[in-house]
This record gives C-alpha cells, structure tokens and sequence, in this order.
C-alpha cells in the first residue's frame, strides 16, 4: 500500500491546522479509509513519548489517536524544543540530534531532509492517505530557501497543498491573497484549495469574502468553518493557549495555580484539571503573583534552571514559600520536581553553561542534570494509596537525597519515583501524564475537598468525533481526498 497525500499550511502560526488535521484524521477514519498523520518539522516543548521510545510534537500524538492509531516517530522527524529566544534542541526520529540557534538551525535543516523525506516514505506504506500538516506561515519566504516545513517539503515530496487562515484573527482575505502574491509561483501553483477557520457569527456574512478569496487567487473553496467550541477538552500544543485555561472555571471550588514558566514544558499534564468543573485553574502570568489557593502546580520547563531564575525573578519563590507556610499544598511534575529541592547542577552545560542553582529547599533532594535522556511509557500506583495512574517520563537528569525514601509512585517495573515531604504537603514525581487517569484525579481532589466524576479520556474522544462531524458539516472533504495524490 502507497498512501496518497494532501498538506494543510496556514497563512501564520495557530490558525488552526492541528485541529484540522486531527478532525478530518478522525472523519477519514470513521469513513473507513486508513489514514495517517505527517509534520516534518514542528516547534514546541508539549512532547509525546513513543512506544519505540522516541518523542514526537503533542499534536501528532493527537492526530494519531484521531486515526486510531499509536503515536510514531515517522509521524514527527524534526521537533524542535525550544530552550532560549534563539535557540532550540533537534530531536531527530525521536531521538536528540543536537542544539542549534535560529541561524544556524537554517544550515542544519538540508542534512535533515532526507530524513523527513524518508520517514514520509514509510508513514506512506501504512495507509491509504496521508494528512501533512505544515509549520507556521506558507508565506515566510525569507525562510524560503532551506525549508523543509512547508513549500520545501511540498515540492520535495510533491504534495498538494491546502492553505489555512483564521478570521478570528481579522485581515483573512488580506493573508490568504497576500500568501499568493508573495510566494514563488511554483509553490503557489501546489495550492489546490484554501479554508477559512474560526468563524464567528452568521457565516452568510462571509460569502463575498469566500468568493473574492476564490477569484483572487484561483484556488478552490473548500470551506467555512465555524468556531468549534469543543476545542478546549483536546488537548493544546501552543503555549500560547494557556491563558484560556482558566475560562469557564472561575467558580470552581478548588483553586489551583500554576506558574507559566517561560520554557513551560508538557503542560498538557494540566488539561485533566481544567477539564474538572469543581476546579478553578489559574494560569499564572509574569508579572502577577501566586493568588491564595489550595494547590500550587510546578510544571515541566525545557529549561529547568532558566525557568527558576524566572520563577525567582517573578517573586513567586516567595509566594510559593508562603503558600506552604500557610498549610498550602505544592506538587512538582519533571522540572517543576528538580525546582522544590535543594540544588540543580548542570556540569556538562546541558541547558547552557556549566552551573549550579539553588532550588527552592521544599524537598530535601538534589539533582544534576546529564546528558541520558529518559523517554517510556510508564504505569504504576502511588505508595500511599494503591491506586493506579499511566504516563510516561520524559526528562535529563538525576535525582537523589533523603526525600527520595518517601516516594510518590511505585513503577511497574518496580522502581519508585518521586518524594514526599515529612508533612505530605509538598510532593513531586517524573512521571507525566498523571492526572490523566480519573482515579487517581479524584483522589488528589478529594484530598482538596472536591470530587470528580468526568471521565476525561472519554471526553476527549466524543471531542474528537464531534469535531469530525463539525468539519463534515462545514468542509468539502470528498474534494479535500480526491486532490490528494
């Protein structure tokens, strides 16, 4: 079997592809075709571990699971995750490739195509079509000449090409024509069609506008889609919908606060929380300080000592301090676990250079960081209750000291995980993933005084089912697969 094939750029970044593209995963599917989803290079620090052990882009992991299938690492060849305003770390087929700045990221890029060309290859021999999604703007044509995310690999590949832009945005006339004037008429020539996402209001409204997109630009008209208000319960790949977290929850009974971290890492660990009706979740901006709470979550960061300075620079050290003082509960999950101990060390200059942090002392451990990188799906219970939880580790480093005899969770395999603090009050494990299982969420809430009955893996498969039947409604999908080849 050689799968057909049909990518989905936007005219700018979180317009929307992601969603898209796991929706229709999800149509195709329950249409009976087999299909399959492709990024060749993504951007962002909400990573999936592989059954082979390898990590690929939160979306992807989506978009499988849409398609009924496990996540791979062909799925994703090129993650990368940033670590500073300039740089980021390559994963390649899952695995570290290496680090590089935003400029010499664009040397890098050629010696990677082949890879991606490769694993697109063997994603093509599992199904009957395979769903592209692009990176970022289809139009950033100073990034033009070594591309591998977007026209690069279209024409490399010779894929066809949908072209995505968001009305809730404003301007989406302006930024689809405006795509076709400024990019090479060789790349414009893939575009077999555009659709307009996140529409709000009387869609009639935007009729003209869908034809002036059409005769502008020659391309087809393949659907208006309407805001889905659903998109909440999947779970988010850009940092930049953190904020929203909060939304709709404000009279929840328990109140958690997290910290946004300025290299946040997995936090898609919170969407169970956010999805509880009895929590109110509180994202934490820069510039505000930790409001009175029952529970204090310290995510995982891609830059674990960056992200302490930060945290300290914001006073939340001191906010944190207090919390617990004040009988508050703390729980760490990955960095936010190497951030309550003593120390941080990074001798070999991991995250930058050689250095040595002092944590926030709330769990007598320390860590150094190393070079090994841990990716498993794990599953196990917590010491003190027996009650199971599934997730997977995804972390660099070591941690050891007394606190470490009171572990949080017992592993399968029989290793433990985690510490506890003498008055049970503080509490941290690598284990991400966590509350993702119902039981083990509600006794964490009832610890807080609440309770839970949602069955949060259900809902994000009935989300997943009615945003194909949203796209159903709204997109010409039998034109989207015949244009495929």
């Amino acid at each position: 079997m050689t799968a057909r094939a049909i990518m989905f750029q936007g005219t700018g970044s979180n317009v929307g592809k992601s969603l898209i593209v796991a929706g229709l995963c999800r149509a195709l599917t329950r249409r009976g075709i087999a299909v399959a989803p492709f990024k060749p290079q993504n951007m962002s620090n909400n990573a999936a571990v592989t059954a082979e052990g390898g990590e690929i882009g939160r979306a992807q992991a989506l978009q499988a699971r849409a398609a009924g299938l496990a996540p791979h690492v062909d799925m994703n060849p090129v993650l990368l995750k940033p670590q500073s305003e300039t740089g980021a770390q390559i994963v390649l087929c899952g695995k570290v490739f290496g680090a590089a700045k935003a400029r010499e990221f664009q040397a890098v890029k050629q010696r990677l195509l082949p890879h991606v060309i490769e694993s697109f290859e063997r994603l093509k021999r599992t199904a009957e079509i395979v769903l592209v999604e692009g990176a970022g703007s289809a139009s950033e044509i100073n990034l033009r000449a070594a591309d591998i995310a977007n026209m690069g690999f279209a024409r490399a590949a010779d894929v066809p090409v949908v072209l995505i832009g968001d009305i809730d945005r404003g301007g989406v006339i302006a930024s689809l024509v405006g795509t076709k004037t400024v990019i090479d008429p060789a790349d414009a020539a893939m575009i077999v069609g555009f659709i307009v996402n996140r529409m709000r209001g009387d869609p009639t409204l935007f009729d003209a506008g869908m034809a002036a997109i059409a005769e502008a630009t020659g391309w087809a008209n393949l659907g208006l889609v309407p805001y889905f208000a659903g998109a909440g319960r999947l779970p988010a790949e850009d940092a930049y919908s953190l904020s929203e977290q909060e939304a709709g929850h404000a009279g929840g009974t328990i109140r958690i606060s997290v910290p946004v971290l300025p290299r946040i890492a997995n936090f898609d660990d919170l969407d169970p929380l956010a999805a509880e009706p009895d929590v109110a979740l509180t994202m934490v901006e820069a510039g505000q300080a930790i409001p009175a709470c029952d529970l204090v979550i310290l995510p995982g960061s891609k830059a674990t000592i960056a992200d302490l300075k930060a945290l300290k620079r914001e006073g939340w050290d001191v906010d944190i301090l207090a919390h617990v003082r004040r009988g508050g509960r703390v729980l760490g999950l990955c960095g936010g676990y190497q951030m309550l101990g003593r120390t941080i060390a990074d001798p070999e200059g991991i995250e930058g250079y050689p250095e040595l942090a002092e944590g926030l002392g709330l769990l007598d451990v320390e860590t150094v960081l190393c070079s090994d990188k841990s990716l498993v799906e794990v599953s196990g219970e917590t010491v003190a209750d027996g009650l199971a939880f599934r997730g997977y580790e995804m972390h660099m480093g070591r941690t050891t000291g007394p606190a470490t005899e009171r572990p949080l969770v017992r592993l399968a395999d029989g290793r433990v995980d985690g510490a506890v603090s003498p008055d049970g009050r503080v509490a941290a494990t690598y284990v991400h993933g966590f509350f993702a299982d119902d039981r083990q969420r509600a006794a964490w809430l009832d610890r807080l005084g609440g309770a839970s009955d949602l069955a949060y893996e259900r809902g994000v498969d009935d989300a997943l089912d009615r945003l194909a039947e949203h796209l159903e409604a709204h997109v010409d999908i039998d034109r989207i697969v015949t244009s495929a080849r």
